[in-house]
């Protein structure tokens, strides 16, 4: 799986773009504020259907235009996929997949995978839970569209259920709720178990290799077990009720991860913690690979500027093999440890070899 092309039209502050990308290593360089992440961004869109960045669509469109447009050519094997995103300004998106327009946003993940690492990222372990929750379900959702079918229909069950407690109306109907909730969170449950103890596996290995002795251990800390979900929903009823919304679920879910046996998150250093994260992102790829039968496309925003030599050296010698979009001010160091690389100057949107 490779990144053909991608063609932008009023997308943020790139009012035209159209490049054909390197099989390996792609650098955006310039200076900051000029649109380099863009361009990682709009990949990301066509991947997941959403920015990274907001929520709000039309913040995506230039300013003064009515609609932005992506298109990216995916080679896979001996065939082209084609992935079209047109955005409106009333905050809708146009999906199509080879010219076949997408209802489901969901459709969209498989067709390009993509692994998306910036500074953001790099707080993962000490920011709060949702942002966990939040990593585990973009990942797990890349590799199966019934993951994404699954967490799609949990949260609109768990809308429904909410808005019940908040009317103190009909309240028998919690019963039909608890039921739906667990039907789909026993599947997710499972899910997440499955991939962070995977995940976990594979990092604990680079996380040593890069600290030459630390050990990593990465635990799913599910807020209730698949086997008791229906029965803490039922024994926490008068606690929701009393409280307008669902105390337990899936949804409240977080992950711990352990440097030698201490809390990472509490007790870490800043190096620590962001180690964890360059060993998870990293594991990431095999993952992909083995679960789906292609290599996934690696998005490195600025992240190298945020790490010290040795994790730069890292990250630029874990790379070979994979397709890898990179932006960055500068590009001496990537042209000392990487070979077969094509470089993309950018600056008030424009983009030139």
């Amino acid at each position: 799986m490779l990144i053909k092309n991608i063609s932008l039209m009023d997308y943020r502050n790139i009012k035209k773009l159209n490049i054909d990308l390197s099989p390996n290593v792609n650098v955006f360089y310039g200076n900051n504020a000029q649109g380099k992440t863009n361009i990682l961004e709009s990949i990301y869109m066509c991947a997941t259907g959403r920015s990274q960045r907001t929520h709000i669509s039309k913040e995506l469109i230039s300013f003064g235009c009515d609609s932005a447009h992506i298109q990216l050519t995916i080679q896979k094997e001996s065939y082209q996929d084609k992935i079209n995103i047109h955005i409106k300004s009333n905050n809708k998106k146009g999906i199509a997949i080879n010219n076949i327009p997408v209802r489901n946003v969901n459709e969209l993940f498989g067709t390009v995978n993509v692994i998306f690492f910036s500074p953001e990222d790099l707080n993962l372990v000490k920011e709060g839970p949702s942002n966990r929750r939040k990593y585990m379900d973009i990942e797990l959702c890349q590799l199966s569209r019934i993951y994404a079918d699954n967490l799609s229909r949990y949260y609109r069950i768990l809308k429904e259920r909410n808005l019940l407690l908040k009317k103190n109306t009909n309240l028998i109907t919690l019963d039909v709720y608890d039921q739906q909730l667990v039907t789909y969170g026993e599947k997710i449950i499972k899910a997440r178990q499955e991939f962070i103890e995977d995940i976990s596996n594979r990092a604990s290995v680079i996380h040593n290799d890069i600290t030459s002795g630390e050990s990593l251990e990465i635990k799913y800390c599910g807020n209730v077990s698949a086997n008791e979900f229906i029965h803490k929903l039922k024994a926490n009823r008068e606690k929701d009720i009393y409280y307008k919304t669902t105390s337990v679920g899936i949804h409240k879910d977080d992950l711990l991860f352990n440097i030698n046996g201490i809390n990472a998150r509490d007790y870490g250093s800043q190096g620590q913690q962001r180690t964890v994260c360059l060993s998870l992102k990293l594991a990431e790829v095999s993952i992909v690979k083995e679960k789906t039968g292609y290599m996934p496309i690696l998005l490195l925003d600025d992240v190298l500027s945020e790490l010290d030599r040795n994790r730069q050296l890292y990250i630029l010698k874990s790379i070979n093999g994979v397709q890898t979009i990179i932006t960055s001010t500068g590009v001496d160091d990537i042209k000392d440890y990487v070979n077969e690389v094509k470089f993309f100057y950018v600056k008030n949107g424009v983009v030139t070899e």
